[in-house]
Parts: structure tokens; sequence; C-alpha cells
């Protein structure tokens, strides 16, 4: 199975690069499941219902979110009414929607995504995400009831992720970190079999701080004291994530390649799999 990942999509100019560019991916790379985070889609905080219909339309299966899941209000509602938002699992007990999920592929193949959050270095704390991984994954074993298992993991420290992906290796397809809009470089394939990058950055203007406008961060780094919003940047986007090929009777990966499309982190060469 081809699957690709996207990381969080930060603001207008993420939405615009991820309507502009995915459908062409899509087909290029014959694509057969697209999770994208939209965890900062809307003005760089949350998702609205909007805006998630945007990257549906544009050709994700599944949105995940993170610790932002419900800054915009709506989201309240429509996480109920879609299905293939995905909120982490290990959110408040009382947070609506679900943490995981059995989607649909391309020839009736079966795709479990889980999203959770770290704790390390978190402003809030959340529940064990290591245990929530664990209960969410164990139903559904690799080459059985899951053709494939993604897992998003929402964290800021590196050491957590890491952690993370050997705990599930060999249990997992894909284990990819997104939260701090900084693309990784360590794209591997674990030994288990479980393909893993540290974070896959965002997807938004790079000429910028984490995607927002330079002036109001650089003016409370080297002053301490706000001035205004926070405010997203609007140049041109690239499209930041990871692209994996498993093998369906194993679920295991066979291939990971980073993607980076467009914008000012455009990767080198040719796209890994344009023409196949």
């Amino acid at each position: 199975m081809r699957l690709m990942f996207l990381g969080d999509v930060m603001g207008r100019a993420g939405r615009a690069a991820v309507a502009s560019e995915l459908p062409k991916l899509r087909a290029a790379w014959k694509l057969d499941f697209v999770v994208v985070n939209g965890e900062n889609a809307s003005n760089g905080a949350g998702l609205t219902a909007a805006h998630a219909e945007v990257l549906f339309e544009a050709g994700a299966d599944c949105v995940t979110l993170g610790d932002h899941a419900f800054d915009q209000k709506d989201m309240l509602r429509a996480i109920e009414e879609d299905s293939r938002i995905l909120r982490p699992l290990n959110f408040a007990k009382g947070a609506p929607g679900r943490g995981a999920r059995l989607f649909e592929a391309t020839r009736g193949r079966k795709v479990l995504v889980v999203q959770v959050l770290g704790q390390v270095f978190m402003k809030r704390p959340f529940d064990d995400p290591f245990s929530a991984v664990e209960t969410a994954v164990k139903p559904y074993p690799l080459g059985g009831q899951a053709q494939a298992v993604l897992i998003d993991v929402h964290a800021e420290a590196t050491s957590e992720k890491m952690a993370l992906g050997h705990y599930v290796d060999g249990k997992a397809s894909l284990v990819v970190g997104t939260h701090t809009h900084v693309p990784t470089g360590d794209a591997q394939i674990l030994p288990g079999g479980t393909a893993y990058l540290t974070d896959a950055g965002m997807c938004g203007d790079y000429n910028s701080v984490i995607g927002m406008e330079k002036a109001e961060p650089l003016r409370r780094f080297i002053t301490g004291m706000p001035k205004g919003r926070f405010q997203p940047a609007l140049e041109e986007a690239t499209l930041s994530g990871v692209y994996v090929e498993t093998d369906d009777r194993t679920g295991k990966a066979t291939r990971i390649e980073m993607v980076r499309h467009g914008g000012r982190l455009q990767q080198a060469g040719p796209a890994p799999v344009t023409g196949l």
C-alpha cells in the first residue's frame, strides 16, 4: 500500500498548498491512503469544519488534530458528525470524538489511524500515551484486521516520539511525529518493520517562525514583551511529510521517503515514486 502523511497544516498558506498540490500528488504517486494533520489549519490554532472540508476535498482520507483540537469551537460538534476527523486518544476523558479509527483504503484494504499526545514539555498533563496506543493497536494486528497501522504522535520531545516508535516497532506500519513544525531528517525503517520519522514538519510558509509571521515572535524573544497576536505567514507554503510503502501481507514498511514539495524546502530531484 502507498501511504502519505502530511504534517501540521499552518493557516491559509498551508490550506492553499494542500488544496492545490495534494490532488496532483495523489494522482501522480498513485496513493492509496492519505492522512493530514490539520490542527493549525484555521488561523494557526485549531480547525473549523469548513477548513476540514477543504482538506478532504483535496484528497485527505483522514484529518488528525492535536493539543489545539478544540480551539475552534465548532469542532466540538463537527468531530462528532464526521468520523474522518480524529483527536488525540489521551485527551480529556469527556472530549467529543475519537482518537483511533479503522478506515477503508483502496481495494477494500483496512488502515488503522491512531493519534496520541505526548506528555514531556507539554503545557498540560495528558494520560499516558504508551498505554493508550497499546490499547488502540492491540485489536488490529498487522496483516490481520488491518493491512496498515499509522500512528501520529503529537509531541514536543524528540526522545518521547522515538521511544514510542520503538515501543510499537513491528505493531505499526508508520509512526510519525507532529507538533514542532520543523521537519527532521531521520526517516528510517526500524528493526521490526515500522517506518519512523521524528517530525513531519508543517505544511506552511517556512519564511517564518514555525509558520508565524516573524515580527511578533522576534519581539517577544528580544524584549520579553508581547505587542500583538501571532499571525500565520502567508507566502508560498511547502508541503512537508512522509511517503511510505507497505507490504499488504505483513503490514510492515518496505520503503520510506521524506516529502518536501514546493516552497522554500522543495526537495531536489524527481518525486520519489513518480512514474510508478
